[in-house]
């Protein structure tokens, strides 16, 4: 089995880097100290450009938590349009509701919109108020092609427990993609609980 390193980056030069150091995947979004929001058209474009390896966009309109109002899915819609012209390999996005569950109907909106590209559902799943409960609505539906999750948890080693329990309910081809906090220095600890295929992190390939 493949085991898929995905690099979180917000620029160009962090990008090529981490394609240079054996990333087999690229998430792009700006400002990471803000835990990732929707990088520019024009970051987009360079570092589709520059390198070979896929690229998936977060897709994030603003840092104060996963709750959406109208201008802010519209503003979604229209990054997700711009993602789908360039062909990149998928979108990493999620909503909440005000009751701290996920909005499946948004969820489920922005999924249809952005085929045929691969859609992940990232983060915003651990600050709902049951993780399995949301990742059984998760795998129900056929345009959502995965989750980015530390199960619930600030740490992927604190939420691995959850993560195994969605690893064994996940159908098939179903990325199931570990992160927070998973380096270089502590990835094999991490995957030798969980052996997973998919994992995710900043800091998860040296460069």
């Amino acid at each position: 089995m493949q085991i898929i390193k995905e690099v979180c980056v917000d620029s160009l030069f962090d990008a090529q880097e981490a394609e240079k150091n054996g990333a087999n995947r690229i998430e792009l979004c700006s400002r990471l100290d803000l835990d990732g929001l929707t990088p520019s058209k024009s970051l987009i474009q360079n570092v589709l450009s520059k390198i070979q390896i896929p690229v998936r966009i977060m897709i994030r309109p603003h840092p104060n938590g996963f709750i959406y109002n109208k201008k802010d899915i519209n503003e979604m819609y229209e990054g997700i349009k711009f993602c789908k012209s360039l062909k990149v390999d998928g979108i990493v996005t999620g909503c909440l509701d005000k009751n701290n569950e996920l909005n499946i109907d948004q969820i489920s909106d922005l999924a249809v919109l952005a085929k045929p590209l691969k859609f992940i559902v990232h983060k915003a799943i651990d600050h709902s108020n049951s993780v399995i409960k949301s990742f059984e609505k998760i795998i129900l539906n056929p345009n959502i092609n995965g989750v980015l999750s530390s199960g619930g948890k600030q740490f992927a080693l604190d939420g691995s427990e959850y993560l195994k329990k969605m690893l064994d309910l996940a159908p098939v081809n179903f990325e199931v993609i570990s992160a927070g906090g998973i380096t270089h220095e502590n990835f094999e600890i991490i995957h030798s609980k969980l052996n997973g295929k998919f994992y995710h992190g900043k800091k998860i390939i040296k460069f």
